[in-house]
């Protein structure tokens, strides 16, 4: 015979501090917003330039605000500096980028990356001053069971590219697979997975980027 698990006790209520707008800002805050967002870009190229104190930890913490499943809050977020570990970070990842390249990549997505320019090459997790690794965190000894977990850690990472992008950093979004290397790498325990691998920095002088577009309004909304 099994027994359910007690219900824990209700959270506390607190009154809810609405950020007050006025109705005639919104519009102009929400395209200001619009506007910075726009010039977010996918960067290659990075500049040595340090990174100065502070703004990590506060992109960290905006994005650990994020909504998440039962509020368990399933993420993970380690920083690395020290150059040695990005090496071998790189060295990893371009292992798995070689065999992904070579064999398992279908014909259909090669092509659809081939405007893009990419490859196994993927020097700036060494160029890069700081790399973020993202971990999804599971059920372990320390840890409860996660509910909607990638969900949650996806809208986590929105939240922390946004604010990089508005304190004038460039990021760029790795997803390497498989990814089992980075929990030896980063010296994460079993229960936490690897979920999205970020470089961070200033842009190098000179960076491109592909003249991509987005997709217009009346092609994404849908009104009902």
């Amino acid at each position: 015979m099994t027994t359910s698990q007690p219900c824990p006790a209700p959270y506390p209520t607190v009154p809810y501090e609405p950020l007050g707008v006025p109705a005639p800002d919104a519009e102009v805050r929400s395209r200001a917003f619009h506007d910075a967002m726009t010039r977010r870009r996918t960067v290659r190229d990075f500049s040595p330039r340090p990174i100065p104190d502070g703004v990590l930890e506060w992109a960290i913490r905006t994005a650990a605000t994020a909504p998440s499943g039962a509020n368990v809050q399933p993420w993970r977020f380690v920083v690395v500096t020290d150059q040695d570990r990005k090496r071998r970070l790189r060295e990893a990842a371009e292992q798995a980028e070689r065999e992904f390249y070579a064999r398992r990549a279908s014909p259909e997505w090669l092509a659809a990356l081939a405007p893009l320019g990419t490859d196994w090459h993927k020097p700036f997790l060494e160029a890069a001053p700081a790399v973020i690794v993202v971990f999804e965190v599971h059920k372990g000894p320390q840890s409860p069971r996660p509910y909607y977990t990638k969900e949650s850690v996806g809208i986590a990472v929105g939240f922390l590219l946004a604010s990089l992008h508005q304190a004038g950093l460039a990021t760029l979004t790795h997803t390497p697979s498989p990814m089992r290397f980075l929990g030896e790498v980063c010296e994460r325990p079993p229960e936490e997975r690897a979920a999205y691998v970020i470089p961070v920095g200033y842009p190098a002088d000179g960076a491109r980027v592909p003249d991509i577009r987005r997709k217009e309004l009346d092609d994404v909304l849908i009104r009902l």
